[in-house]
């Protein structure tokens, strides 16, 4: 990287660790600066606006979602090993941003009855991911591993449910054993949906347990694909 790429970036790091403090309307240029021992001019520099460095903040919160949370899932079996996954690591992500904030749920607190593009960027890398996590929920009905009349916009909207249940009462009532809760919740989810009934060729899908899922250990290598 160029000095400029590379002083950007920097940028961008410490940028992205005040927007998930103190929000992303707590993101000032004035700030910025002084934590990077800039002036305000240098900042500007590098981003036309307040707002363009908010949106680029917003982007690589994305990416790097991506890269912890979307990328080594993939890696697992289509169905329900996928789906499984995705959940595992959603909720570490959770529990690492509990002292720090997620992005994603500030700012729809602080963007929610606010138009504009930042308010669209938020909106549409929330709605990739609930897609992708859809798409999953999709494939494991097909793979036959849940059963055919589950309702994926359903399973989808209560695992959603469940992340957003932790986030509140892990890093708001800091109540001890939210993890837990939350993947008990999932487990039970999953059982409810879950297919029982012999496949065609005579057999039970066979899965791994969620909890054993759950405790295994999380590859980190990405894979070359997107959520989109």
């Amino acid at each position: 990287m160029r000095k400029g790429e590379m002083t950007r970036a920097a940028i961008l790091d410490v940028a992205i660790t005040l927007a998930s403090r103190d929000g992303l309307e707590g993101l000032t240029i004035g700030l910025l600066a002084e934590k990077m021992n800039m002036s305000k001019s240098g900042v500007f520099a590098h981003f036309g606006s307040r707002e363009d460095l908010q949106i680029e903040v917003v982007k690589l919160y994305h990416r790097q979602f991506e890269q912890e949370v979307f990328y080594p899932s993939i890696k697992e079996a289509r169905g329900l090993p996928r789906l499984e996954c995705m959940f595992a690591r959603w909720i570490r992500q959770v529990t690492i941003e509990i002292a720090s904030g997620c992005i994603y749920i500030s700012g729809a607190v602080e963007y929610d009855d606010r138009p504009g593009e930042i308010r669209e960027q938020l909106v549409t890398m929330v709605r990739t991911w609930q897609l992708a996590l859809h798409r999953c929920a999709v494939q494991a009905i097909e793979a036959g591993h849940l059963r055919a009349d589950t309702d994926a916009d359903q399973l989808v909207y209560e695992m959603y449910g469940l992340i957003l249940g932790l986030h509140h009462d892990a890093r708001f009532l800091k109540k001890a054993g939210s993890v837990e809760r939350a993947q008990k919740g999932f487990d039970r989810l999953i059982d409810s949906y879950r297919n029982t009934q012999p496949s065609a060729a005579g057999s039970k899908p066979a899965l791994q347990d969620p909890k054993q899922k759950t405790n295994q250990k999380i590859a980190a290598k990405p894979a070359a694909r997107s959520i989109q």
